[in-house]
């Protein structure tokens, strides 16, 4: 399992519903196209899992 994780938008929150534009924010991504390196654990796996139809998930050593 790897340390880190590389989350990027792929896809629009404008047709999103309410709850998963805020789940994205919360992950700290503010543009499409945009990445960030979150730590691989419980919650940051939950809230890929809500939203994973809009991000794209990368491992990072």
């Amino acid at each position: 399992m790897a340390d880190k994780l590389k989350i990027t938008l792929v896809k629009s929150t404008i047709g999103a519903i309410p709850k998963h534009r805020r789940t994205v924010e919360a992950l700290g991504i503010h543009k499409l196209y945009k990445s960030v390196v979150l730590p691989d654990n419980a919650a940051t796996r939950g809230m890929i899992h809500q939203v994973q139809h809009l991000v794209k998930v990368e491992e990072v050593q």
